[in-house]
């Protein structure tokens, strides 16, 4: 291969590695906007380095062997009854075994610290907002204020974010990519996340679960803003027409695709429980059964007739 071909050769691959690597400006996850997200960000930075500690070094031996040891290059040590290197032995027992190591101890780590269901402790009183999966839009609760907002979410900056979560039907999975922390939503049960943001900003937020039909249509706007400005939007959404009765939420339930945000300025008592409890008559049932059980049969229960 001569000097030109080379040459062109190789521009053709940082060429091309240029247009894989083009749309990493539009990943989210390396643009994170509060804690959580960051340290997210930090864990999928540090375990692409660590594994490229491997990959890199393969790669660049591939190109490098095929060079070398070409049948044109003459200079090349011939060995052909070569068959053992300790050194080489001990490096690919050691650098696997070294990263598996510092990956186990990140992952160990943010597992603790990184709990969705540990609150964020900064000091302030956290915004608590309950969120409702629907089919195919979400229905944020703002049980302090009063108020509820469909397919938009509004709160303040540096102050934290405690999310209760439930579904009205089918899983989804509740995910703003800025701030961090995927996680589910499902009928009958109770999931938390603490977030926070760091700095004003229009983050998007989405399901990533398929359910159905609007799945891919099923976002939200996620708007961080001035502890001021959250107080005049609360304003602003409690000067709303919209009231959210058990009748109305009936209505919001019946699967629909594209809903535009909607403002309620006031919220049936104890809405989120309601749809938590609705779908956990299951529990009582399965006691219920499990007492008929031991009832029915006084050998295998012991005589008991009771829990």
């Amino acid at each position: 291969m001569g000097k030109k071909t080379r040459a062109a050769f190789y521009g053709l691959l940082l060429m091309l590695f240029g247009v894989c690597l083009g749309g990493c400006s539009d990943l989210v996850l390396f643009h994170a906007r509060g804690p959580v997200g960051s340290y997210e960000r930090f864990l999928i930075i540090m375990a692409i380095g660590l594994m490229l500690i491997v990959v890199l070094p393969a790669i660049v031996l591939a190109f490098w062997f095929a060079r070398k040891y070409r049948a044109s290059n003459t200079k090349a040590a011939y060995t052909p009854k070569w068959s053992y290197s300790g050194k080489i032995d001990l490096a690919i027992w050691l650098v696997p075994l070294a990263i598996v190591v510092a990956l186990s101890y990140l992952t160990w780590t943010g597992t603790f610290k990184m709990d969705p269901y540990k609150p964020i402790e900064t000091g302030i009183k956290p915004v608590r907002i309950d969120v409702i999966s629907l089919d195919w839009k979400w229905l944020f609760i703002y049980p302090d204020q009063g108020i509820a907002v469909v397919n938009e979410v509004v709160f303040p900056t540096k102050v934290p974010l405690s999310f209760r979560l439930t579904s009205e039907t089918v899983m989804t999975s509740f995910f703003i990519p800025q701030l961090g922390s995927q996680i589910y939503a499902m009928a009958g049960m109770q999931t938390r996340l603490h977030l926070m943001a760091d700095r004003p900003g229009v983050y998007a937020g989405q399901n990533q679960e398929f359910s159905g039909p609007g799945y891919a249509d099923m976002h939200f706007k996620a708007v961080a803003v001035s502890p001021e400005q959250f107080r005049a939007w609360v304003e602003k959404v409690k000067r709303s027409p919209e009231k959210l009765d058990l009748v109305r939420y009936g209505v919001l339930t019946k699967p629909t695709m594209g809903d535009p945000v909607i403002y309620f300025s006031s919220v049936h008592p104890g809405l989120f429980e309601h749809v938590l409890k609705r779908y956990m008559g299951w529990m009582g049932k399965k006691r219920g059964m499990g007492r008929m059980n031991k009832g029915s049969d006084p050998v295998k229960s012991g005589g008991a007739e009771g829990d």
